[in-house]
């Protein structure tokens, strides 16, 4: 078995890892726009021109949504800085269940750990918002199935 704070260590990298990635691709996206706009300001096609410059813009607004968005989710997994387990359900728990397990981060893929299966859930998704603040032995019913909380850690 697996020392509790290497594993939760692990998911805390998982989760940091694919925002790193995810920062590389928009940081790369931005990049290209930039081209793509200079490129743009090159071209004067009237309307042709004014259309595409446009386009670039309100693609570089979009990036730039999903680049703050990355920064907050950089902020909230900064606050679990200690992997210290408590009796309740909070940001940074890692929660074993009869049906599946968690860490309360940020959203994230998944991640398998000495054959299980770890779901990197934000403490404001759905199921997230069920478990904060739970015990050991508590229920949970989503999606119509009901959980027992095993282990929290």
């Amino acid at each position: 078995m697996i020392e509790v704070s290497v594993l939760k260590k692990a998911l805390f990298n998982h989760c940091r890892s694919l925002l790193e990635k995810k920062m590389g691709v928009l940081e790369q996206q931005k990049e290209n726009l930039q081209k793509d706009l200079t490129s743009e300001a090159k071209s004067s096609a009237g309307d042709k021109h004014e259309t595409g410059r446009a386009m670039i813009q309100l693609e570089r607004e979009k990036l730039g949504n999903q680049i703050r968005e990355i920064e907050l989710n950089y902020q909230k997994l900064k606050t679990i800085k200690d992997f210290k387990t408590s009796n309740r359900i909070s940001l940074g728990s890692l929660i074993f269940t009869d049906k599946a397990n968690y860490y309360i981060a940020i959203a994230a893929d998944s991640c398998e750990i000495n054959s299980k299966v770890f779901h990197c859930i934000s403490s404001q998704s759905p199921i997230g918002k069920l478990l904060i603040g739970k015990k050991i032995n508590d229920f949970i019913i989503f999606n119509n199935m009901e959980s027992k909380i095993l282990e929290i850690i």
